[in-house]
This record gives structure tokens, C-alpha cells and sequence, in this order.
């Protein structure tokens, strides 16, 4: 059976063509960019028709690299950003442009919401934030919230809001445009923080839609991940090139579907993504959180589950700033540089973690902290930043480009440790998202977690993967998200290497002591000097 995922980043979607028998397949991929609109007083927005446009041309270049025809094509699902806001009018058509997650320019929104009163815990309003917790253990707590960019368009485009007939996120506005079907996805209406979690209650909670100022009548119909939210429209149809009435999905967002596409689908199973940003995951058949560590519980793309969830903001984006800043001329990564020749190495990563792998475990003392954007778990703290620690003389840039990598995996042994305490995570733990392309990083992450690390065929597509394995349970092709996890391979397995214990578990003790040294320095150079460090868990 074939099917279509589109994977929609913040900058460009990447259309995967998927085979699913006794395996998931991708038989191939194109790709097409969009714009993101950075404005000012914090605005952050994207354009509807340049995402349609970018969906047509990428999936009719997708029949120019194989020989599978539109007509087999059975399925189509989405894999998108979440949390940003669309205000669609009766026919589905977007009233403004859609607000990014990124958008910051709800502040005042933010003040009057939970912001405001004299009785705060963590910032907000201590009744309105019980009120959340109680009713699904998480709440509205940042300006980036989708519920106060709703606000703002209330409160700024009062002419354009008067004629909003539903919000929706991402995912939800590519199902309308495809099919005419006005829904959301579960997990996109947990993202609002406006849904309610406890078993018998579970859907949109008025009650907390009117203390948040939100019109109830503006919520949508709900669907699962897993059901069908329509058939492709004959008119969207002639713009992808497939035939009307193929069956388009639910899908969900990004990080609804990475633990599915890692095939963690069996509870307690924990998956480990680095990419962009980074985190750890166990998959939970009840809702878990731990506000001292700043774990939250989320909606899983599998009914009735949850993602026992601990973030780090920057994971791959340090090494992304590491190849930047500091492979430059040493270690000649660069095209036209003279120094060496790239040829041999599928990309420019590729070539830096061989480089590193010249450098023994520990990276000869230096410790690097990614931090590089502030944190989440097990600590939160917009003020903390990264550290190069222990540095010397003798210090080469391949020390410290191999302490980056380090330092990213010290944080997801300390997020895996900190969810440990609480829940039971699996011994075997996989490992996705683009860092889980370099062995020496997968060996790395053996070694420092003292976990078996598995990898699987295309782990920077884990997200498309999942969307299509809720294809097929919502197909009943597959019969239990248990058997579906089955139909993702491990390509590889790495075991902790017990000759680097010893170096890792002294350059740990010392990482997870960096923070709480330094949390007052951290906000006396980036933020107010008056500042007590939070506790640690």
C-alpha cells in the first residue's frame, strides 16, 4: 500500500511517497520551501497559499522519481509544527496569515490572561493555573501560547475576528484545504491547553475556555490521529495531481509523532530525538508529569496514551552552531577550503564526527553545556546559556566540537535519569532525529546513558514514519499500535563500551553541578541579579 506524509517544518515541507507491507518503506522525497515572516514586536508569520503552493509542486515532483502512479495511492497524512494559530472563516479559508509558534507579540494578552493577579505561582495566576492543572496537568504559561494569539488578533484585528468561525493549528488547515472538513486533531486541541484530559471528560473544557476569553463556538469538531478526517476534494485533487476520494488522515504534530515513527508504541518504551531541539520520551498509558523537572505529560498520537515529555531547547542546533563557529580552517570542513578532501563523507556532520572520533572519551576534560537558548527540563531558566568548561593550553577545536556533542548527550542522560525517578523507561532505548544519522554520536550516547541504543532506517523522518503507521491503524491494516511498532526495523545497535565509564562518570557529575553554580551568574549577564537558583530534581 502507498501513501503520502507531508512533513511541515517551519521553512519548507519535505513530501515522503511511503510503501507499508511487513515494513514502512520511503521510496522517495521531494521538497519545497516557504516563507516564514519575522515582524516587528515580536510577529511571526507564514503564508497559507505559499504552504498550498509548496504542497502541489513537491507532490507532483514526487511522481517524477518513480515509477508509482498517483492512482495507487491510498493514504494521505500530515506531519506539522504545532502550536500556531489559523482563523479560518464557514468555507475553511484562512482569514490572516497564520501566526508561527514562534510568534511573540501576545504580551499583553499573556498579562491579562494567566499573567495577572495578586497570587502567582511560577509567574502566572495561582487560581487560574490550578484550575489548568487540575483539569489536564498543564497550562498556558508563555507569551508563545496559542491561546494569547488568539487574543491578540481579538484584541488588535477586532474587524477580522469578528468573522473567525473556527481556530486551528497547522495540521487541522491542510486537512480543510484537502478535504472541506473543518476538525482538530486531539493532540493539536491539547496543544491549546484547553482540552481535557481526565478519563470520562476527555474533549474541549468549556470551563476553561471562558476563563482564557475564548468564544467556545470558534472550537472545532474533534478527531483522532488514527481517524479519517475526509476524502481529498475534487478540486485539491487537480491541484496535487491525485485522484479525488483517497482517504486523508489526522495525523498530528511533530512531536506527537516522532516516539510513533521511533516504534515506540508499547508502553514504557523511550525514545531519544535530537534534532533541532531535543528530548526525552516514554510512551504511558496514563497521564504523568513532574512540575520539579519540568516534565510534562502530552498527548500521544495512540488513543488513550501519553508522552511522558522532558526537553532540552538547543540539542542539534549547538552542533549546528559548533560547525559554524568552530570548524572553520582547523579542520577544513569546508568546500573550497584546501585542507581536506570531503568527498568521501555524505555531509559536512558526517565529516565533523569523524573528526571528533579522533579524540578520546571526555573530550580530554572539557565539558560544554547546550544551553545556548535557555532550558526546559530538568530545570527551566531562560537565562542559562552554554559553557565551554576546563578549558587549556593544549585545547584543540576538535576537543571542543567533541565536547558539544558530549554535552548534548550528559543532558539526555540526565533527562532519561530524572524520568527514571518516576516512571519506568525501557532498557533498550531508541534513538531518532538527524544526530542519529553519525555513529559516533549513537556510540557517544551508549556510552554516557549506559543504555543499548537502536537506530532505524531514516531516523530524521521519524515524524513521517509515525504519520504513516496511523495510516495503517486507522486502515486496519494493523491490528494494535503494538504490532505497528513491529513494522519499524532496528538498522543498529550500540552498546556502552565499559572502558569509557569511568571517564564519562566523573565529566558527568561535574556537567550536572555546571548549572547550579552558575544559575546566578547566568541571570545577573542575561537578566535580573536578584535571583534565587530554582531546586533541582
Amino acid at each position: 500500500m502507498y501513501v503520502i506524509v507531508y512533513d511541515f517544518g517551519t521553512s519548507a515541507v519535505k513530501t515522503c511517497l511511503f510503501d507499508i507491507s511487513t515494513t514502512i518503506r520511503l521510496v522517495c522525497h521531494s521538497m519545497a520551501e516557504y516563507g516564514l515572516y519575522i515582524l516587528e514586536g515580536g510577529g511571526a508569520e507564514q503564508d497559507v497559499d505559499e504552504w498550498w503552493e509548496a504542497i502541489t509542486t513537491s507532490t507532483k515532483e514526487l511522481f517524477t522519481k518513480t515509477d508509482i502512479k498517483p492512482a495507487e495511492i491510498q493514504g494521505l497524512s500530515f506531519c506539522t509544527q504545532m502550536q500556531g494559530v489559523v482563523l479560518v472563516d464557514k468555507d475553511g479559508n484562512a482569514l490572516r496569515r497564520p501566526m508561527s509558534y514562534l510568534d511573540t507579540r501576545a504580551v499583553k494578552e499573556f498579562k491579562a490572561g494567566l499573567g495577572r493577579g495578586p497570587v502567582r505561582i511560577s509567574g502566572c495566576n495561582a487560581f487560574g493555573l490550578l484550575r489548568n492543572l487540575y483539569v489536564n496537568r498543564t497550562a498556558a504559561m508563555s507569551v508563545k501560547d496559542p491561546v494569547y494569539k488568539y487574543k491578540w488578533v481579538e484584541n488588535n484585528e477586532p474587524e477580522i475576528f469578528s468573522r473567525v468561525y473556527k481556530w486551528l493549528d497547522v495540521n487541522d488547515y491542510l486537512i480543510a484545504r484537502c478535504t472541506g472538513n473543518i476538525v482538530r486533531t486531539v493532540d493539536s486541541a491539547f496543544a491549546t491547553f484547553l482540552y481535557d484530559t481526565r478519563k470520562g471528560k476527555e474533549g474541549w473544557n468549556i470551563g476553561l475556555a471562558r476563563m482564557y476569553g475564548v468564544d467556545p463556538t470558534h472550537l472545532p469538531e474533534l478527531i483522532e490521529c488514527t481517524d479519517v478526517a475526509g476524502e481529498l476534494s475534487a478540486g485539491a485533487a487537480a491541484d496535487l495531481g491525485l485522484p479525488a476520494g483517497i482517504p486523508v488522515f489526522g495525523g498530528g504534530g511533530d512531536a506527537t509523532l516522532i516516539g510513533i515513527g521511533a516504534g515506540c508504541t508499547t508502553v514504557n518504551q523511550t525514545h531519544i530525538y535530537i534534532g533541532t531541539s531535543g528530548w526525552v520520551v516514554t510512551l504511558m498509558d496514563r497521564q504523568a508529569v513532574d512540575p520539579l523537572c519540568s516534565i510534562t505529560g502530552v498527548m500521544a498520537g495512540i488513543k488513550g496514551h501519553f508522552h511522558y515529555y522532558a526537553e532540552l531547547e538547543t540539542a542539534g542546533k549547538c552542533f549546528e552552531w559548533v560547525r559554524d563557529r568552530l570548524a572553520l580552517d582547523e579542520i577544513g570542513v569546508y568546500q573550497g577550503d584546501g585542507a581536506c578532501d570531503e568527498s568521501g563523507y555524505k555531509s559536512l556532520y558526517d565529516h565533523l564526527s569523524h573528526e571528533v572520533s579522533k579524540v578520546p572519551a571526555g573530550s580530554n576534560g572539557v565539558i560544554f553545556t547546550p544551553w545556548m537558548h535557555g532550558n526546559r527540563s530538568p530545570f527551566e531558566d531562560s537565562f542559562a546559556a552554554g559553557i565551554f568548561f576546563n578549558l587549556k593550553l593544549e585545547t584543540g577545536k576538535r576537543e571542543m566540537i567533541r565536547a558539544v556533542l558530549e554535552g548534548i548527550c550528559f543532558h539526555m542522560r540526565w533527562l532519561l535519569e530524572c524520568e527514571s525517578a518516576k516512571v519506568r523507561t525501557s532498557d533498550t532505548v531508541r534513538f531518532v532525529g538527524g544526530g542519529a544519522l553519525s555513529p559516533v554520536t549513537c556510540q557517544i550516547l551508549a556510552d554516557i546513558t549506559g543504555r543499548v541504543i537502536e537506530t532505524i532506517d531514516e531516523p530524521q523522518n521519524a515524524g513521517t514514519v509515525g504519520a504513516a503507521l496511523l495510516i495503517a491503524l486507522g486502515m486496519k491494516i494493523i491490528d494494535s499500535p503494538e504490532t505497528a511498532g513491529r513494522l519499524i526495523p532496528v538498522k543498529a545497535v550500540y552498546r556502552p563500551n565499559a572502558a569509557n565509564k569511568a571517564v564519562y562518570e566523573r565529566n558527568y557529575q561535574v556537567f550536572c553541578k555546571l548549572y547550579k553554580s552558575n544559575a546566578g551568574h547566568f541571570r545577573a549577564l542575561n537578566g535580573s541579579a536578584a535571583y534565587k537558583a530554582p531546586k533541582l530534581g
